[in-house]
């Protein structure tokens, strides 16, 4: 079976195994398990269950400097809310998650390597105890 139409991110990340286990909290582990056999393991395919995937990469020495990551991502789920308590002490938006006047409810948080990563879901398809100002 091929894979759905789609468009994913391949992230450069400074230290995989630490972006790693930060994307892992919020669902997404390697693909099938994949871990490569000849010790080379500077490509990690991540999925989750919902069919969301991001490759991350090594990236190239010097090339990514904290604070002045240019990268950003942005996570559709409607788990917005639990996510947000998962991630409460590491909120780039103190105040937490909060209906956009763009028409999104979310929240920003930075990945080990300061990718801005959004999470969010339209605030139309919010349910009404999402609803607060």
């Amino acid at each position: 079976m091929s894979p759905p139409h789609a468009l994913t991110a391949i992230l450069p990340c400074n230290d995989l195994d630490a972006s790693e286990r930060f994307y892992e909290r919020l669902g997404f582990t390697r693909v099938d398990g994949d871990r490569p056999k000849d010790g080379d393991d500077d490509y990690r395919i991540l999925g989750d269950r919902k069919g969301g995937q991001l490759h991350l990469t090594r990236a190239v020495d010097g090339w990514l400097i904290r604070g002045r990551n240019p990268f950003g991502l942005y996570l559709y789920t409607e788990e917005v809310d639990v996510l947000a308590r998962e991630f409460a002490g590491e909120l780039t938006e103190k105040r937490g998650p909060e209906h956009k006047p763009w028409g999104m409810y979310e929240f920003a948080l930075s990945d080990p390597d300061e990718t801005l990563v959004r999470i969010g879901w339209p605030s139309r398809l919010m349910p009404p105890q999402s609803l607060r100002p």
